[in-house]
């Protein structure tokens, strides 16, 4: 944006949060200016009398790391306003740029030194000459006024030791014979004083320069007086370089009991001496992290909160968590008794209707050979199906703790059913329907071997039990079910169904029902779904 006469640098607004501020706003910019203006469209009111006023203790403008602003000629908007309420105060316009700095420079790096603190004579007006080896344009002295270390209470006032009045020369020759007056400092009022005192002047070759002091500070204490002469650094700048630095100091008319080189050592009480603009950085820089800090602190508390909310999530999700793993680990503890009970419960089941019905069928065929020992033709054929079933039964023994082991055993389960049926029931009438064998075939071995052994020993506790002459079976299979009937005239199980056939209904996961018919005996009835008991096919 482009002001009337000139480029705008920078603007600033209450959004920015400048106030209130104990340290200098550095704004940055890169341009070529021969004045600057500073123009105020918003005002704060003051914290001790509520008057809407601009006010600013210095003003620098650096091109490199030079101050050109010092000493320059200062203008304001409404001069006579100005005159009638603040001039008698004190508060001229041109302290705008006097090149009095309002902070004492603590940089807390570097090493540290005492500040240079000698008594002057009472009639001779004492000197500081500091040589610079060489020829230098000089342009630029910074007096350090001596540290306020002590300011609370303050034992010395604050311009303690500052000279009243001070003429600084410059000059090639070490006899001062070709002496060039640089600038001139007097202490009129305490508003000439402060922390560092900046002069700039024309830039003189200079080699020798030469403090002179006719008027060293004047310090009384009851009924004693002394004349005093303290700096904490004297800086000379030629091109923005201290020259000064390290040089020899020489004095006269001065006691010296500390030594001249603490004048140009480039340090003070609190360490190294910066350069003014380097030290304006630092300043801005840590009013800004004061700032910051609190709100820093804030997200460190927040975050604190959340970390300290979050562990105790994590506390609690970890007893949650071994509380679950102490209940995962009972029920698979759980599930394994119950796994070894149902099948424990399966081997006595398999043991039971396998071994026992082909024991009872072999117990059946030795009466058929004691009654038909006459006819040796039928003889021959008996004996055959008892060497046959005691091989079945051999094999049932050897696989009866897991009947899937053998190979081919039920895979054809309507044969087996029906060679089962004709062994067993020899002297009953028994006929058998089977539809949908296809789907028989693709359900599981396991379902196959519990469908028959439920089915054999059906046919056993009618044999055992029922005293019946006809037996009935119809067996049909779809998609979706199994039924199997298995009906006989006999005298009736009275509601009441064996426990052996209910514990293997239980075990293939049927619905099992005994009816009484009207006209006799009993119907069994075993329902099964095949959706999740059939294999699948290839």
């Amino acid at each position: 944006e482009k002001a009337p006469d000139g480029t705008l640098i920078a603007s600033f607004s209450k959004e920015d949060h400048l106030l209130p501020r104990i340290a200098p706003l550095v704004v940055p910019c890169s341009t070529t200016a021969s004045w600057v203006r500073i123009e105020a469209t918003t005002l704060s009111p003051g914290q001790f009398d509520g008057r809407f006023n601009l006010e600013l203790a210095e003003l620098l403008i650096f091109s490199g790391e030079d101050n050109v602003a010092i000493n320059r000629p200062v203008t304001i908007s409404s001069p006579e306003r100005y005159h009638q309420i603040y001039a008698h105060l004190g508060r001229r316009m041109e302290l705008l740029v006097d090149g009095f700095m309002p902070y004492q420079m603590d940089t807390g790096q570097g090493e540290k030194t005492m500040a240079y603190l000698n008594g002057a004579s009472q009639n001779l007006a004492p000197t500081i000459t500091i040589d610079l080896k060489a020829e230098h344009p000089i342009s630029r002295i910074h007096l350090h006024a001596l540290e306020q270390n002590d300011t609370a209470p303050q034992s010395m006032p604050s311009g303690f030791g500052f000279p009243e009045h001070l003429i600084v020369e410059g000059a090639l020759e070490a006899d001062f014979s070709d002496a060039m007056p640089l600038t001139e400092y007097r202490n009129a009022s305490i508003y000439d004083v402060g922390p560092i005192l900046m002069h700039r002047f024309p830039s003189t070759p200079c080699r020798y320069v030469r403090l002179t002091i006719p008027g060293p500070y004047f310090f009384e204490e009851g009924e004693n007086s002394w004349r005093k002469v303290g700096f904490a650094e004297i800086e000379l700048f030629s091109m923005g370089e201290n020259v000064a630095l390290g040089k020899s100091v020489t004095t006269e008319h001065l006691h010296t009991i500390r030594a001249n080189s603490l004048l140009t050592d480039g340090s003070n009480f609190f360490g190294r001496i910066l350069s003014t603009r380097a030290w304006m950085g630092q300043l801005a820089r840590r009013h800004e992290l004061e700032n910051e800090r609190p709100l820093v602190a804030s997200a460190l508390s927040l975050r604190y909160t959340r970390q300290q909310t979050n562990l105790r999530r994590f506390q609690w999700l970890a007893t949650l968590l071994g509380a679950g793993t102490l209940i995962i680990i009972l029920v698979d503890r759980n599930i394994r008794h119950r796994a070894i009970h149902r099948t424990r419960e399966r081997i006595a089941a398999d043991l039971h209707d396998e071994l026992g019905a082909n024991l009872h069928a072999i117990g059946l065929l030795s009466d058929f050979v004691r009654r038909e020992k006459d006819n040796p033709a039928l003889l021959d054929t008996l004996m055959t199906r008892m060497r046959s079933l005691t091989e079945r039964t051999a094999a049932s023994a050897k696989y009866c703790t897991n009947m899937l082991e053998a190979e081919g055993l039920y895979d054809d389960l309507v044969a087996d059913m029906r060679r089962a049926a004709t062994r067993l029931t020899t002297d009953h009438s028994h006929d058998l329907s089977f539809e949908g064998e296809t789907w028989l075939r693709n359900f599981r071995p396991r379902k196959r071997i519990d469908l028959f052994l439920f089915y054999k020993e059906c046919l056993i506790n009618i044999i055992r039990h029922a005293e019946a002459t006809q037996i009935h079976t119809q067996l049909i299979a779809d998609e979706k079910n199994i039924c199997l009937t298995i009906r006989d005239n006999g005298h009736g199980l009275n509601g009441k169904a064996p426990s052996s056939l209910k514990r293997r209904a239980r075990l293939m996961g049927g619905h099992l029902t005994l009816e009484s018919p009207e006209n006799g005996g009993t119907r069994v009835t075993l329902q099964l779904k095949t959706r999740h008991s059939t294999r699948r096919s290839s």
